[in-house]
């Protein structure tokens, strides 16, 4: 039986990379034949991820990839250890100590600090990458939205419970899908690739209700996995799909039907 190795010694920065999300990424990155730049500001466990992953494989760069010179720096680790950087994944997750607030309640010195952290973050990664990627003479930046992004939360799974899906993450990741497209484009014939995932939701100790609800919205599963993005995430960095270009795929478990 031939075995197709989907992205071999492919190097991908995944900025928060030690995260839910992202630490399954690195783990089929490495698994799948690539090597991975982990950045993230959570030291503990980004060097336990590269004991699992190996220090062939992988590299862990520490700092706040907010900020552009940051990500240099990072990019540059990446050089340092592989010699290149071929493709970026952006998933950091940084949010304010009001994050989780409801829509009555935010404050906006609050809000300006996660619109910028999290959508001013994505625009100024991409930068940087998109710099370093244009004088390599290739690239691929994959971005991650969610299904906030593209539809009005469903509010009835919230009720009888203390969680809440503040509208500034709408705003967000409806803005990341907006710069996936615009970056695409602005790229053109740049041989740079800009593409997004949006997941549904990825388990973390929700409460039973809620699960229970969320999963009557899905074709079969509900709540998904960090690890069921992975097969999209490596389609998207590979050759299978190198005219796949602006997108925006969704994984949900037919939860926006």
């Amino acid at each position: 039986m031939r075995i197709i190795i989907m992205l071999d010694k492919m190097v991908v920065a995944i900025s928060g990379g030690a995260g839910r999300i992202g630490s399954a990424f690195c783990r089929s990155v490495v698994a799948n034949g690539g090597e991975v730049i982990i950045g993230d500001i959570n030291v503990e466990r980004g060097n336990q991820l590269v004991s699992e992953l190996g220090d062939n494989n992988s590299v862990f760069f520490e700092g706040d990839l907010a900020e552009p010179d940051t990500v240099d720096q990072l990019i540059q680790k990446g050089k340092d250890k592989f010699g290149k950087i071929d493709a970026s994944v952006h998933c950091a997750y940084p949010v304010s100590k009001q994050w989780g607030t409801r829509f009555e309640d935010l404050k906006p010195e609050s809000l300006e600090k996660d619109l910028f952290l999290q959508l001013g973050g994505a625009i100024l990664f991409s930068q940087r990458m998109i710099h370093y990627f244009r004088q390599q003479g290739h690239g691929n930046l994959v971005h991650i939205s969610s299904i906030q992004g593209i539809a009005a939360p469903k509010f009835e799974h919230y009720e009888n419970t203390e969680m809440v899906s503040p509208i500034e993450y709408s705003a967000i990741k409806s803005g990341i899908i907006a710069i996936t497209k615009y970056l695409a484009k602005y790229c053109k014939t740049q041989n740079i690739r800009v593409n997004c995932i949006s997941p549904g939701g990825i388990m973390a100790n929700q409460p039973d209700t809620f699960l229970k609800k969320y999963r009557e919205s899905c074709s079969s599963k509900g709540m998904l996995d960090a690890n069921d993005l992975s097969g999209t995430l490596i389609f998207l960095l590979s050759d299978q799909s190198k005219y796949v270009n602006g997108q925006n795929i969704i994984v949900d478990d037919g939860w926006s039907l």
